[in-house]
């Protein structure tokens, strides 16, 4: 069992020992120390909140929901549905900041408070950093009964992020239409069940065969929307003569495509495609982090752009845009940020724009992935034991390899080391006791081999 606090909210497994667990008293805790930071900043006491579809969360709603009544804010609850649109809401409702009830990729037994702010972005490091002050001393600022807040619903607010995606001058609803496609959908059993075919049937798209559509919660397979997972979606694509298929995580921020023949497109590859039809029309620069596919460079090149870098995560990417201008970024985890729309991982827009870019063209799903240069990637993790001391280990990989003439090292975010024709990325996840090890080659099996050969020196260099 586990419970991890950090500077981008707090996400643990449900039940167990208080403080060891994400328990009802660790969520009234955390949704206390937000909702006083919030406080703090004045302005109108509004908080947006939103949920996926995990059993836990509606009973994790609530908990937050009166918590923050406690403390004098009118909740807008927005009911189950996606990161994306809780996004959204915050600025549309002039909300002090936001909470997304959701452990994303996890499984299960797993649920998250994810913490926005005015903006609808994620909160800072710096933010982060008072909040847990907040949280560790318990400085909890809770009203009167005169002051107390209330709880508003919206279930509609999802209608409105459909039809700013619309108006989007590059989502061209009557080329979507036209092109009849047939589209199967995995909606892992949370929002993306009710969401996704929403959408595709606000762009006209009428042929839907809906997989794991039912937002019940319980995951019809491991939720990280990855190849070994998503076997069932590629059977019924061939099965069904479908022209693409579309599976997101449970929040509906991750996005993946399966192209005619119920082959991967590669998760790597969504934000790739997407930048290639953006680039088509506006010149940019391009934001990815630093574990993402050497493709996207290879893309932009094309236009004469540019690829720039940050570090792993989306308030990251989202700061690197910012500064650089970029017209489109995000993370090779199949996540899009497309800031005409806002600034955040939106797996909604990212169809809205691929399905545009399929429909206005001449080529398949898989001509256009084999349009693009193939690199190959390895993800693994390794999971930490108490005793093991990961900045020494990371200093002593970084040490290792800066000796190396023919590798380049990096360590903004733990410690990425370039090769000529790959790359190893190693980094301690912010999310799960666990070393994420990243690697990207010309071939899997050399992705793999640079894989299991990071594996080895970790288990090496752990040793006392």
């Amino acid at each position: 069992m586990t419970l991890i606090s950090s500077i981008s909210g707090t996400r643990g497994t449900i039940g167990g020992r208080v403080g060891e667990n994400l328990t009802p008293i660790d969520v009234v805790n955390f949704a206390s120390a937000f909702g006083t930071w919030l406080g703090l900043k004045g302005g109108e006491k509004r908080v947006v909140i939103g949920r996926d579809a995990r059993p836990s969360g509606a009973m994790v709603q609530g908990l937050v929901s009166n918590t923050l009544v406690g403390l004098g804010f009118e909740v807008i609850d927005l009911g189950i549905s996606t990161t994306p649109t809780v996004e959204m809401a915050v600025p549309h409702y002039q909300a002090n900041g936001g909470v997304i009830l959701t452990a994303s990729h996890n499984p299960v037994n797993w649920n998250a408070l994810k913490l926005l702010n005015h903006r609808g972005e994620f909160v800072t490091e710096k933010d982060g950093i008072e909040i847990l002050e907040i949280l560790t001393n318990r400085l909890y600022d809770f009203a009167p009964v005169e002051k107390l807040g209330f709880i508003r619903k919206d279930d509609t607010f999802f209608e409105q992020h459909i039809h700013k995606i619309q108006q989007l001058q590059l989502v061209d609803n009557y080329a979507i239409a036209k092109s009849n496609f047939k589209v199967v959908v995995d909606g892992i059993n949370s929002s993306g069940g009710i969401y996704v075919p929403k959408l595709l049937k606000a762009l006209g798209v009428t042929q839907i065969v809906e997989l794991n559509c039912q937002p019940n919660g319980w995951f019809a397979h491991d939720p990280e929307p990855l190849k070994k997972n998503l076997t069932d979606i590629c059977e019924y694509i061939e099965k069904e003569g479908a022209d693409i298929g579309i599976a997101v995580d449970p929040d509906v921020d991750r996005l993946v495509f399966i192209d005619e023949n119920g082959k991967m497109f590669g998760e790597e590859y969504t934000l790739v495609s997407i930048a290639d039809y953006i680039l088509k029309h506006t010149k940019s620069t391009v934001v990815s982090n630093l574990s993402s596919s050497r493709a996207l460079e290879d893309v932009a090149a094309r236009y004469g752009c540019r690829r720039v870098t940050s570090a792993v995560g989306e308030v990251n990417v989202i700061e690197m845009m910012k500064r650089s201008d970029a017209v489109i970024g995000g993370e090779g985890n199949g996540g899009i940020i497309y800031p005409q729309l806002h600034y955040g991982r939106d797996a909604l827009v990212g169809i809205a724009l691929f399905l545009s870019f399929l429909a206005k063209g001449d080529a398949t799903v898989s001509e256009i992935r084999a349009s693009y240069p193939d690199y190959f990637m390895s993800k693994e993790k390794i999971s930490l034991s108490e005793e093991m001391d990961v900045d020494d280990i990371l200093a002593k990989f970084k040490e290792r390899y800066s000796k190396q003439a023919d590798a380049r090292v990096t360590d903004v975010d733990g410690v990425k080391v370039d090769f000529e024709h790959a790359w190893v990325h190693l980094r301690k996840s912010n999310t799960e006791p666990i070393i994420r090890i990243y690697t990207e080659a010309r071939s899997q099996k050399e992705a793999d081999h640079f894989a299991e050969q990071a594996i080895r020196e970790v288990n090496t260099l752990s040793r006392p």
